[in-house]
């Protein structure tokens, strides 16, 4: 399976509050950002189609390469 195929899955979902932003993994919590970093996150995800919604989740994350990282 390729990455693009990965992120199309919409393994990472989100949740917006008042002042923060909830990232979910596969329907677990694992993020949660705050003021400006909420922020940013509200304005790069509005408007995003769902695969750069799932790659800037990704990335943001750290769960990107999970398995394909380089020794």
């Amino acid at each position: 399976m390729s990455k693009e195929d990965r992120l199309l899955e919409n393994r990472f979902s989100y949740k917006i509050t008042k002042s923060k932003v909830f990232i979910y993994f596969k329907n677990r919590e694992i993020m949660t950002l705050k003021n400006l970093d909420a922020q940013e996150c509200i304005r790069v995800l509005d408007g995003a189609s769902p695969y750069e919604i799932q790659y800037y989740l990704a990335t943001i994350t750290g769960n990107f390469k999970h398995g394909n990282e380089k020794k």
